[in-house]
């Protein structure tokens, strides 16, 4: 069984669990109203396996599901499986710990979902083809264009500080999801370079 279905049954059980489960699903989120204690620190990556409802958690691990299964079987050709499981869950802290630092005196403040873990396999996928084919509703569009768009989106959205989504999950989650595949893919940087110079529509 892949890794990345084993992850996407897992969050799936949590989260319905979650939803059913007032206890647990405070247990869980990411609440830096809550998080002086250090053994409270464990919400940086456990809010990243509950969802706010149904359609956040499909699309999340559809998300996953399509992007992660190419790019886990990136890491197997080059026999370093272990490093997708290490990539998602190190997303999913690094998208959190921006959103626990701007927020720990907010005691209101609350997030959760695995948008940040995704969007460091999304952009794991599109450092290793920047040009391969991403469709954003049902519109096909190169992934590098796709993938910058999304930052700016994402940014953009953060400063205004709008709604419910957490924008900084999803930019920093994808800032590190691309730095950490630059590091470990072994050609550190050559394989995107030399894919962006030969354009593929």
């Amino acid at each position: 069984m892949s890794l990345t279905l084993i992850i996407v049954i897992i969050t799936a059980l949590v989260s319905v669990s979650a939803f059913n489960n007032q206890e647990l699903y405070n247990s869980l989120i990411l609440w830096p109203g809550r998080m002086d204690d250090p053994k409270e620190y464990y919400r940086l990556i456990s809010s990243g396996f509950i969802h706010a409802d149904w359609m956040h958690l499909i699309f999340n691990m559809m998300t996953l599901w399509f992007f992660g299964s190419a790019v886990e079987g990136v890491y197997d050709n080059m026999d370093k499986h272990y490093l997708f499981i290490v990539l998602y869950l190190a997303g999913i802290l690094a998208s959190s710990l921006p959103s626990y630092i701007k927020n720990r005196n907010n005691g209101y403040y609350r997030s959760l979902g695995a948008s940040g873990g995704v969007s460091a396999v999304l952009f794991s996928f599109i450092y290793f083809a920047p040009w391969a084919k991403i469709y954003v509703w049902f519109i096909p569009i190169p992934g590098i264009l796709a993938g910058v768009g999304y930052l700016v989106y994402s940014a953009t959205m953060s400063r205004r500080g709008s709604g419910f989504i957490n924008h900084d999950a999803h930019f920093w989650g994808a800032i590190f999801g691309f730095l950490f595949t630059l590091v470990f893919e072994p050609s550190h940087g050559v394989l995107f370079f030399q894919s962006l110079l030969h354009a593929s529509f």
